[in-house]
Formats: C-alpha cells, structure tokens, sequence
C-alpha cells in the first residue's frame, strides 16, 4: 500500500466504532439526515424508522429527496416520520437532471443542518447505529467527510463466502484510485452510499452527475480538504438490491468519466453494449451523464 495511505488507514479507520448517541447528542452542531430515493417504496420506510428515534437527540431532520418516483414512496416516507421534498421543488429555476447525484446537490438547499448523513433508500435490515458511527469522528475529530464501509454480500452468496458485491469497486474504482490517487487507496468502500459530511465541505464543491457522485466528492474532498479530512468507520454488513451487468456498465462509466475529468483526462459520453434479439446480439448504445453541478455555495449566492 502507499505509504501515506497506510499511515492514514492506521490513523483514521475505526473498525468497531463505539460512540454512544449519549456521548454525541448535545454538541453544538446541527445534524440533517437525507435519504436519495426513487421508487423505494418497499424499504425506505424501515429506513427512516431506524433513523426516527435519534430525531430531537442526535438528528434534527430526517429528509427523502424524491427523485421522481412513480410509486408510494413519499407517502410511505412521510408516514414513517421524514419529510420528503420533491427534487424540482428545490433550486426550481434549475431544470432536473436524472439521477442520484443531482438529488443529493439539491438536498443541500432543502436541508438545514451543520452535518448531512446520506444513507441509501434501498437498504435492507438498516442497523440503527449507522448514523451515531457515520458521525463519531465529524464530532469528535477534525474531519469534513465520513466513508462507512462494511460487508456487501450478494444475495446468492453464503456466509462463507458473503464478502462479495461491491463489483464496479473491485473491478474499475479501487484499481484506478491506486493508480491515479494512490493516497486514497486505503479506502475500503470509496463507492459507498453511507457517508457523512460537513455542510462546509458539501457546499464547496462541485457535484457528478448520477452515480458518480461518491466519487467525485470522495476526490474533491481529498483536493480541497487533504487527506486528513476523511476518515472511515465500519458499519459492519449492508443489504441492498443488486444491480445486473447491462446496468453495473452504465454506473461504471460514469464513474469513470468523473474521475478522469478530476485527473484532467477526457472521456467518453456514451457506452456501447450489447443485447440479443431474436438470436442476434445488437449494438445498444446509452448517453452517459457527465455534467456537474456547481457548489452549492455558488448557486445560492
């Protein structure tokens, strides 16, 4: 491993983070907890009730960004306690752009607190001590962003072999970090969804479009902050739907786009793959989203 990676890895990895919402509530800093969704009605309502009971304690909202769903999710989150904004409700003279990273740009102008949590919609079994580990060091160190890793087993795989998922990260994110941001190599999970992050640091950068956006926050803040600013904590297994190959290939060129547009490299804006109809396989080719938002700090002013 690098060596400024594996001094950073020893230094600001928790492996059993311990911190109570006892020991955390109480501090002077607000904290606001956004969960991205988009026809997640069969499980961001057990994920917004695991986040319930710190309301008042430790969080001082819990938001749903809908990203324009067709389903019950947003009656769903509001019955289970959130408050849910619909994405063109926020920063409306701006037209929406798909995807998950726009969403999560746009929940910095429909949230108010000093510390954002962003967890996943479609998590499955959400243990309710994501958010006090996720904010254990923004409150107790000098850091600006949060990573969660933990255990991603696919849903064919055995407890022997559970360890399995996180695919578009074996295969294409941690291979160029090595190659390009090897300070960064220490990172577990750099795509993760569970993160936690200073409003300072959110609304300084810019945000990548779609699935990128972990990415490119993850390579943002290390430019902005230095490495010193990000720390990681275990949160020990996460359950979510995986996604097919058609659809990891699409997630995986985009993150690959924003990382090299971080590294002064261009990229492609569209990918090629294939499909078989009536026994023939032909050529289908998608857009691949590669605009960023500004800062947010930018737009409000």
């Amino acid at each position: 491993m690098n060596p400024a990676a594996r001094a950073w890895f020893e230094s600001r990895t928790w492996q059993e983070p311990q911190w109570t919402v006892d020991e955390l509530s109480g501090r002077d800093r607000t904290v606001s907890v956004v969960l991205p969704a988009l026809n997640e009605e069969a499980t961001v309502g057990d994920v917004v009730r695991t986040v319930r009971p710190l309301l008042g304690v430790l969080v001082d909202e819990i938001v749903v960004m809908d990203s324009g769903s067709t389903d019950r999710t947003a009656e769903v989150a509001t019955a289970a306690g959130a408050r849910v904004v619909r994405r063109e409700d926020v920063v409306p003279e701006v037209e929406p752009l798909p995807g998950k990273g726009e969403v999560l740009w746009r929940s910095l102008a429909a949230t108010s607190g000093d510390l954002i949590v962003f967890l996943d919609a479609d998590l499955v079994d959400p243990d309710p001590a994501f958010v006090p580990a996720l904010l254990g060091p923004l409150l107790t160190e000098d850091v600006h962003l949060v990573k969660g890793f933990y255990r991603r087993p696919l849903r064919l795989e055995t407890e022997d072999y559970g360890t399995g998922g996180g695919r578009v990260t074996e295969l294409l994110a941690r291979p160029l970090l090595n190659a390009l941001r090897p300070e960064l190599s220490g990172l577990v999970q750099p795509l993760g969804g569970e993160y936690a992050a200073t409003r300072e640091l959110l609304e300084s950068v810019s945000f990548a479009a779609g699935y990128a956006v972990e990415i490119g926050m993850l390579l943002d803040a290390h430019s902005a902050f230095g490495l010193d600013a990000i720390a990681q904590v275990n949160l020990g297994v996460r359950k979510h739907r995986n996604r097919n190959l058609l659809q990891l290939g699409v997630m995986a060129s985009q993150i690959l786009g924003a990382m090299l547009r971080r590294c002064s490299v261009d990229s492609a804006t569209e990918l090629t793959q294939f499909v078989q109809v009536a026994g023939k396989w032909l050529p289908d080719t998608k857009a691949i989203e590669v605009a960023d938002r500004p800062p947010m700090r930018s737009v409000r002013a």
